[in-house]
This record gives C-alpha cells, sequence and structure tokens, in this order.
C-alpha cells in the first residue's frame, strides 16, 4: 500500500510537470472518454504560457523530470506501436544531454571503480566534454613508452542506478494498473514494454557490456575498408568507467569542415547507408543509435562509431527476412515478399497470402513512381508495419529498433547527399547476401549444418534421452503401484476451488428457495 502511494506521488508530479509543459495540449480529446476530457481540460488551466511547438513541449517536460524519463522517451521513440507515429517522430528530437555532474565525483568514481590513485591511472584527467544521463565523458591522457595517448574516459553517473529504480517502479506500476483497465494496453503488451526498458538500462549501466559491444563490432568490420570503431582500453575499464581510444576526427554533422578537407560527400552518404546495412544483415550485430553526433570521419576517409550503449540484434530468421523484403520490393516480387511475412510466422495461417500480397502492392508500387530522393526504406518499413497490423502481426521490437535506426541512418546520409538513391546503394549489400546465404551455396551450408545438429542432438544427448527415458519409466511405475500423488499446493488449491464451488452451489439453492417461496406466496394470495 505504502508503495502504491510514492508511485502516486511519483507519477502525480510527472503528469504536474507535464500539464505545466503544455503536453496535454497535443491530445485529441475527442477520442477520449468525458472523464478523461474533463482531466485534461482541468490540466490544461494550469499550463504554462509558451509558443513552442507540442514535440519542444514533451521533450522540455521529460528533461525536466529527468534521466529516466529522457530514457523512457527516447525508447519510446523506437516503439511507434505503443505511442503511435507521430509521437514516436516526435520523441526521435529528445536529446540525452544533462548538466555535468562535479570532476572530483567523476575522479572519485574512477579511482572506486579501477581500485587505484588517479595519478597511477592517468597522466591527466580533464574536465567532461559531453554529459548524459546515464554517464559523463572526459578527455585523459595515458603515459606510454611512446609517450602520451590521448583517451576518452566514461564515467557513470553517480547514485543513477537508485534514481532509475525508483522511476522504473513507478512505471511498472502505470503499465500494470494501465493493463487491468484496458484492453488495449494488453494488446500493447505495456508491462512488457517496460520491463524491455528496465534490462536495456540495466545493460547500459554496466560499461563492460559496451565495452564487450565495442570489441564484437571492431571483430565484425575488421576487414570493412570505410569503418572502424575506437579501441578499448580494457586495462582501465570496469563496470563503472569505461576507457576507449580518443578518436581526431570530424563530425558527420559539420557539412561545411567535411568539405573543407576534401570529403566525397555522397561516398561517405554510400558509406553510412552500407556499412549500416552490412551490420544488420551479415553480422545480425548493429548499431542501434547511428545519430550524427556518433558517426566521424577520420583522416583517412573511415567512419567512426561511438557510443555504443544501444545496439540491436537480429537472428538469422529476421535477416532472412529483411533481405528477402528489400529485394522483394527492388524486384517488385510482392507474392514473394508477402510468402516471406507467412513462412516467418508472424503473419497467421488464418490469413489469405494473396490478399496480403494485395497490401503490399498498395505499398510499394507508389514508390516506383518516384523519384531517387523521395524513396525512403524507413518509411517503407513504417508503411508496412502499419499494414501487417491489419492482418494480425504481432509486434517485433527487434524490427522496429532496426526501423527506427533505418530513419536516422537515412537522414543522416541525405544530409551528405540528398539525392541519393537508396535502392541503388542498398541493392548490392542485399544482394550479396541472398546469394552468399539463399543461394545453392547457401542452401548446401543449411542443409550441412542442419545435418550437424541432427547427428549432435542424436549422439550427444542420447545419454540424457536414456536417463529422461527410465525416469518417466519409473514415475510411471510408481503411479501404477501408489495413485496419483499430488502436491500438497496443489491439493489445497483443489480444496480451495471446493469450497468456492460449494458456497456458490449453497448460494444458488438460496436464492431458488427463496423464488420458490415467494411464487408460492403470490399463488396463495
Amino acid at each position: 500500500m505504502i508503495h502504491a502511494v510514492a508511485h502516486f506521488v511519483r507519477l502525480g508530479h510527472a503528469g504536474f510537470v507535464c500539464a505545466r509543459e503544455g503536453v496535454f495540449g497535443g491530445i485529441d480529446t475527442t477520442l477520449l472518454p468525458p472523464p478523461a476530457r474533463a482531466a485534461v481540460r482541468v490540466a490544461r488551466l494550469i499550463e504554462r504560457p509558451a509558443s513552442r511547438v507540442a514535440a519542444n513541449r514533451l521533450a522540455a517536460a521529460l528533461t525536466r523530470l529527468g534521466p529516466s524519463y529522457v530514457k523512457l522517451g527516447q525508447f519510446l521513440a523506437t516503439r511507434p506501436d505503443v505511442v503511435g507515429v507521430g509521437l514516436a517522430r516526435d520523441l526521435e528530437t529528445l536529446q540525452d544531454k544533462m548538466v555535468p555532474f562535479a570532476q572530483a565525483e567523476a575522479e572519485r568514481a574512477v579511482e572506486v571503480a579501477l581500485g587505484k590513485p588517479l595519478a597511477e591511472l592517468f597522466a591527466s584527467f580533464g574536465a567532461p566534454v559531453a554529459a548524459a544521463s546515464i554517464a559523463q565523458v572526459h578527455r585523459a591522457a595515458v603515459a606510454t613508452d611512446g609517450g602520451r595517448r590521448a583517451v576518452a574516459v566514461k564515467v557513470l553517473r553517480p547514485g543513477v542506478e537508485r534514481r532509475f529504480k525508483v522511476d522504473l517502479d513507478a512505471f511498472i506500476f502505470a503499465a500494470r494498473t494501465a493493463e487491468k483497465l484496458s484492453a488495449e494496453a494488453r494488446r500493447l503488451r505495456l508491462v512488457e514494454v517496460v520491463e524491455t526498458l528496465r534490462r536495456t538500462v540495466a545493460i547500459e549501466m554496466d560499461l563492460r557490456f559496451e565495452a564487450a559491444a565495442l570489441s564484437e563490432m571492431a571483430e565484425n568490420t575488421k576487414d570493412d575498408p570505410d569503418f572502424r570503431v575506437p579501441a578499448v582500453d580494457w586495462d582501465r575499464t570496469a563496470r563503472d568507467v569505461l576507457t576507449l581510444e580518443w578518436i581526431e576526427a570530424t563530425p558527420l554533422s559539420d557539412r561545411a569542415r567535411l568539405e573543407a578537407k576534401g570529403f566525397d560527400l555522397t561516398s561517405l552518404a554510400r558509406a553510412v547507408i552500407q556499412t549500416f546495412l552490412r551490420q544488420a544483415l551479415r553480422d545480425g550485430f548493429f548499431h542501434a543509435d547511428m545519430h550524427p553526433g556518433n558517426l566521424f570521419v577520420d583522416d583517412a576517409g573511415e567512419l567512426v562509431a561511438v557510443d555504443f550503449g544501444i545496439m540491436g540484434r537480429l537472428g538469422k530468421k529476421e535477416r532472412r527476412f529483411l533481405a528477402e523484403i528489400l529485394l522483394g520490393f527492388i524486384t517488385r516480387n510482392y507474392q514473394r515478399t508477402a510468402e516471406v511475412h507467412f513462412e516467418a510466422g508472424y503473419v497467421p495461417r488464418h490469413h489469405s497470402v494473396e490478399s496480403f500480397a494485395q497490401a503490399i502492392r498498395a505499398i510499394g508500387e507508389p514508390i516506383h513512381n518516384r523519384t531517387a530522393e523521395e524513396i525512403s526504406m524507413a518509411k517503407l518499413f513504417a508503411l508496412l508495419f502499419e499494414v501487417t497490423g491489419l492482418f494480425d502481426m504481432r509486434t517485433r521490437p527487434e524490427l522496429l529498433l532496426l526501423q527506427k535506426t533505418m530513419v536516422v541512418v537515412e537522414g543522416v546520409a541525405r544530409s551528405l547527399d540528398p539525392k541519393l538513391d537508396m535502392w541503388t546503394v542498398a541493392e548490392p549489400v542485399v544482394r550479396d547476401w541472398i546469394e552468399r546465404n539463399l543461394g545453392p551455396m547457401g542452401r548446401i551450408e543449411d542443409a550441412a549444418e542442419g545435418a550437424l545438429e541432427v547427428g549432435r542432438r542424436l549422439l550427444g544427448g542420447a545419454p540424457e534421452l536414456l536417463a529422461r527415458g527410465a525416469v518417466l519409466a519409473e514415475q510411471i511405475d510408481a503411479i501404477t503401484r501408489d495413485g496419483l500423488v499430488l502436491a500438497e499446493q496443489t491439493v489445497a488449491a483443489i480444496g480451495r476451488a471446493h469450497e468456492r464451488r460449494n458456497r456458490w452451489t449453497a448460494a444458488a439453492l438460496w436464492v431458488i428457495a427463496l423464488l420458490l417461496g415467494w411464487l408460492v406466496y403470490l399463488l396463495v394470495r
């Protein structure tokens, strides 16, 4: 009860801040029941006078509420199925920028995390150069035999775990309450959404996971000609501290400096798109926060990515789905595109493949009549998910994260080359993956792997299967000899159910008796 009151207080404060920032002004009250309409009208009475657009109001409210709400907003930007396409687009403008915490706190956190005095770890340790909701980054230097080496040191914000735990508990409480009261909330699985956010934040708060993601990405892309990631300094990395190679490069967002240095912007735009697609299709592991602030170009012309806190993964099935969808739209084979959805199990079998293909054609045909700069793969997938909802396709979080990242990546590429032809750039990567994995050689490899897996299960799992069979035989023999023995909890539950049934039966008999008595009374009168 006390926890519920605390959650109501926190959520009430959040509602007050949203009302002050005018967030409720963007709500269409005609779709709400009368009590909710009245609540919105009351909330608007305390609205702060402002001329800002609704998107900026929401961003301002979430920023005022603190790190947890900023992270919630960024996470919901990847879930248009939950908040709607319009609001998700608004939330994409939310920037994770916070006031830096004190230099002394950062230095003390580094010493505690790494177990050594700061002077033994770094030759110099500068002021923060960037601060976000979970951590901030300092420029430092490490003494080596060849002289000083510049590094970036990411330090977890002190006390952030406690703050996130309190707020996330309130979010869970709100989601459970909503699911109890609303069928739509249950359909959207709001509790699962918040639990996913909780897991994501927990991973982001252990900087060793980000170091591991950097290491994995470096291994995946070591032979790529136009992309690299900073090297991890594992000796100076712990749960609360991450030390990386300092990147001396030009921000991809600084078009003027890129042009002044003579970089080919069209080639860079192609590299951005193809790098992302290689990560998603070839590796099944992609950087899911590729906004311009996280992308740089070094003097060799290579793309360099930073901030690996948010990563996406795609299994073989999802990668095949993505590749065949893209190729289907490129070749206008809508029947095959529809079949892929059914083969992947995303669309229930009771729907018609032909009807689904017709719906996909309605999306694909208009694209082929547009100029190159008007074509958007991200928009295509957004429309596709909208249509698939009509055919009961369940939400796929990994594909939604992929689509959200596509939006960002396309925006970055188009800022470099507004006339970039997405299909032409994407086709070599997509076709290469399909030929390698779904062509004759790919099918032979799949068959070989399948045969090996069957062999391992049959041979390697034989002792386990025999052991399970022996246990099952003993259990059947005991049931035959002694009867079925139920656990105490099961017996108690059956007893409670029986008592409830007896009470209801008795009550029903009393009601029937009273009705009969009343009828007799009426007849006697």
